[in-house]
């Protein structure tokens, strides 16, 4: 295949560009307008590509089709899918690219904020010695997770349309906003989207296929405590903050993702914050194996139990919802899907990763709409964070997997 690297660099560092970052708690969807300037964006270069039927939804879904070429008419339809926003956890705004040709494979100096990305905490940089590197200045996050994904969904989209004399079935393409929320998927069109089966390319190292990820939940426990003067504050004092950081230290401490890893599931303290009289605490709730996640959120309701027993005049309360669950029951249901990304990953002269996702995609919300979607890696590394980093080659992959992936449709008898 031509090399498709200054492509994808012209496409990467254009969008990258857009601020996209999503918020947690918002109401509506998008979680922030500004994530239309991206979408919109897409659809104008969609339709000069060609893509007649490109689309920007009122809740900023891009939707677009590529026709099957006429000898693959009667194959399944597939679709590809790729994030609008990037992480609230770490500034994604006025993004400034750092690309170092043959990277060395040591220590680079993130010139914005002197911060070193370093293999000794990064090992995965070591592989990537003599590609072309794309890192943030520091300051911001890159902003690769996901629009590594948009870029190679985008360019394998221009690649086919560039070579009509390629063959490949019907494809829907989409780009969603909130993913990084858990809200991705909340208002999108599965029947209105067509497709019989697709892919998040949302992943990590290129050549990654997985079908596998966190059951998750979030959960906020508030605390309204008893506040009298100190001095005569036996006995009758309830302090909601202490309780509240009492609450979070006492829970496993091995069961946090600093501690943790593989299939291992964890309790993550996301904010804590209060004084005597209130205080709050939200935490994640993750566990590949639904026992144990089940197991998790009833310790979180017999701690509560615990506090109420223990300190009558005191409220405390506990919310639970669930966000997503664990794809792999679905997924092992279509084989098929799965050994076609596996053989595409194949042939592009790669060995197929199939690690248990430690986090969730749209695809696993999408996978119980009716839409069995697994995740392919994007090449990218250190997501949602100043660490960030991906190659051109990786890219490179990645987009070629799309592509032949894109060439192969499952059969309607499949």
């Amino acid at each position: 295949m031509e090399d498709l690297r200054k492509e994808l660099q012209e496409r990467f560092t254009d969008y990258v560009s857009f601020y996209t970052t999503s918020e947690e708690g918002a109401e509506k969807i998008p979680s922030t307008a500004r994530q239309f300037n991206l979408a919109r964006h897409l659809c104008d270069e969609l339709r000069a590509l060609g893509i007649e039927d490109a689309e920007v939804s009122h809740h900023c879904y891009v939707y677009g089709t590529l026709p099957a070429t006429p000898d693959m008419e009667d194959r399944q339809t597939t679709g590809f899918i790729a994030h609008l926003d990037t992480a609230p956890s770490f500034s994604g705004e006025n993004v400034k690219p750092q690309i170092i040709e043959n990277y060395d494979g040591g220590d680079v100096v993130l010139k914005g904020s002197g911060a070193v990305l370093s293999p000794m905490e990064f090992s995965d940089l070591t592989s990537l010695k003599g590609r072309t590197l794309i890192t943030s200045d520091g300051t911001t996050l890159l902003g690769a997770d996901d629009k590594a994904g948009v870029t190679e969904i985008m360019t394998a989209v221009a690649y086919l349309l560039k070579h009509p004399e390629i063959s490949h079935g019907k494809i829907r393409i989409a780009f969603t906003p909130d993913e990084e929320v858990g809200k991705g998927p909340e208002r999108f069109d599965v029947e209105g989207f067509g497709a019989d089966y697709a892919y998040t390319v949302d992943g990590g190292a290129e050549g990654e296929i997985s079908y596998e990820n966190f059951n998750a939940a979030s959960a906020r426990v508030t605390m309204d405590g008893v506040n009298v003067h100190t001095g005569s504050a036996k006995g009758i004092m309830v302090n909601a903050a202490l309780l509240a950081a009492t609450f979070a230290a006492d829970l496993p401490r091995n069961m946090t993702p600093a501690e943790t890893e593989g299939r291992e599931g964890f309790f993550h303290l996301e904010d804590i914050h209060g004084d005597v009289n209130h205080a709050e605490c939200s935490f994640l709730i993750r566990d590949h194996d639904a026992g144990k996640f089940a197991d998790k959120k009833a310790l979180l309701e017999r701690r509560i139990e615990e506090l109420r027993d223990k300190y009558p005049t005191g409220t405390f309360t506990l919310e639970i919802s669930d966000t997503y669950k664990n794809m792999y029951p679905v997924m092992e249901q279509h084989p098929k899907i799965i050994a076609l990304a596996k053989n595409a990953i194949t042939l592009c002269g790669m060995t197929p990763v199939s690690d248990p996702v430690r986090g969730g995609t749209d695809g696993a919300q999408l996978t119980y709409k009716g839409l069995p979607c697994p995740n392919l890696g994007t090449g990218g590394y250190a997501f949602h964070g100043p660490f960030e980093h991906i190659t051109l080659e990786g890219m490179q992959k990645a987009a070629e997997v799309v592509i032949y992936i894109a060439c192969h449709p499952l059969g309607q008898e499949d």
